[in-house]
């Protein structure tokens, strides 16, 4: 299976963000969210970004797939203006998955052609998306929340692949599995940036997740990024002493 044409290039970046602010309203007041973060994410690498809760780090994928737009500064995909794309083809090449991996109620084949729906395609052989992510296509009929959490989240994973997008943005997508099925979880997201040279832009409260998946890491502490690096070099040679305290009290946890 081949999902995108944007793995050929891999000195293009995938994403860029360019003095990016944002605020959001909290009890009639305004709160920074994001504090002008810049940043350049290559075509096919896996980027992690780590920092404490409340940080800003969803709040950049959801940016990325206009879900939510900028104050200030600009985002690029494959090098246009997110705001100048039309939402649906920018949904379609920049998927998204969340830590709930919600279901509708129905079966999985129900759940697996929503996107089908959505966007007005067709989809042959859905038994294929299952079976690329682990998932055996006797499932087609059941219900989806008949599924356990790793089963979801694969579900969910199948449902993004549909649209065959070159950026995947996860957010905390392992969090609320147990740990075998974390891994399982990481191995199948790793298979698919080998194979299809899919760009992940992953968000993780897990250092030791990150330090085994990432190439590139960014550190964000209030809407800033401390630190961005090589996630070997991150983790074995942190530059900034905000750095050092977080990752050294993390792992002291």
């Amino acid at each position: 299976m081949k999902f995108h044409e944007y793995g050929a290039n891999l000195e293009e970046t995938a994403v860029e963000l360019v003095n990016i602010k944002k605020t959001f309203k909290h009890q009639g007041d305004l709160v920074p969210v994001l504090n002008g973060i810049s940043g350049k994410v290559p075509n096919g690498t896996i980027l992690t970004i780590i920092g404490p809760s409340g940080a800003g780090k969803s709040t950049i994928l959801s940016l990325c797939n206009l879900l939510i737009t900028p104050d200030e500064g600009r985002i690029y995909v494959h090098g246009k203006d997110v705001q100048q794309w039309d939402v649906k083809e920018l949904r379609r090449q920049v998927g998204i998955a969340f830590q709930a991996a919600p279901m509708l109620q129905g079966t999985v084949l129900e759940n697996l052609l929503l996107p089908v729906r959505l966007h007005g395609t067709n989809l042959k052989e859905p038994e294929k998306y299952l079976e690329y992510v682990g998932l055996s296509k006797e499932l087609l009929s059941r219900e989806a929340k008949e599924l356990s959490g790793g089963q979801r989240q694969r579900l969910s994973l199948a449902r993004t692949l549909i649209n065959m997008p070159a950026i995947l943005l996860l957010d905390e997508v392992t969090a609320a599995l147990d740990t075998i099925s974390a891994h399982e979880i990481e191995e199948l997201i790793l298979r698919i940036n080998e194979e299809q040279h899919t760009t992940i832009l992953w968000v993780t409260h897990d250092l030791s997740q990150a330090e085994r998946v990432g190439e590139q890491t960014w550190f964000i502490i209030d809407g800033t990024i401390i630190e961005s690096a090589p996630t070997k070099q991150f983790f074995s040679e942190p530059k900034d002493s905000r750095t050092r305290h977080f990752l050294e009290r993390k792992r002291d946890i």
